[in-house]
């Protein structure tokens, strides 16, 4: 089961994570992107798990931590530089290689950031 778990698509993927959730997990909340479009959002139809399994739910907005972004940049930029914070990117190559590297990251297929270079500097 799922005992922490970062919430930022909603619908039928929070709906799942319910059911998948351990006793007194917990989820954090920043986002609903699937929901966002949508002229009628949809409902969470497992939401009696929240009371069953004892789950915490908080949202939160970047906003009300924005006061610490100078030290949160200095910090990780300092991290970056002594090589504690490494990150991947997934690079493709041409605009013919865009659907391809677009649909593998809805599907899970990337890892890291996806860039699509389209023509390289010379």
């Amino acid at each position: 089961g799922i005992d922490i778990y970062f919430e930022n698509v909603g619908g039928p993927m929070l709906d799942a994570v319910l059911l998948n959730m351990k006793l007194h997990g917990r989820i954090s909340a920043c986002g609903m992107i699937s929901q966002y479009n949508l002229e009628k959002p949809q409902g969470i139809h497992n939401l009696g798990q929240v009371v069953a399994k004892r789950i915490k739910i908080q949202g939160f907005v970047q906003s009300d931590h924005f006061h610490l972004y100078p030290q949160f940049r200095d910090l990780t930029l300092r991290y970056i530089k002594e090589g504690k914070i490494t990150y991947v990117e997934d690079i493709a190559e041409g605009l013919e290689a865009a659907p391809a590297a677009l649909v593998g990251i809805f599907k899970g297929r990337n890892i890291g950031k996806q860039y699509v270079f389209i023509a390289r500097d010379q």
